[in-house]
């Protein structure tokens, strides 16, 4: 699939990719996925659901919701597992 080279739509999806902690690429991706679930192609709807996804994830950065913290969590070790080593 060639590479969409809107420039609003690339911001936008950049922006979407500060917030989320996450490549542009990734980005990109995560907004194709959706508009391929809602069954959209057009250029102008994709910018749309880039906007609603880039306000849905500011909304939860306000409420200290970052992804980078869930993921910190994520990766916090578990007691048990604190010296648990992978022999090469």
């Amino acid at each position: 699939m060639p590479a969409i080279e809107d420039h609003s739509y690339l911001k936008i999806c950049a922006q979407l990719a500060s917030y989320m902690s996450i490549s542009l690429a990734a980005a990109r991706r995560k907004v194709e996925l959706v508009a391929a679930g809602k069954g959209v192609r057009s250029l102008e709807d994709r910018k749309t659901i880039a906007e609603e996804l880039l306000e849905k994830v500011r909304s939860q950065s306000e409420e200290g919701k970052e992804a980078s913290l869930h993921l910190d969590h994520l990766l916090t070790a578990l007691e048990e597992d604190e010296n648990f080593m992978v022999e090469d």
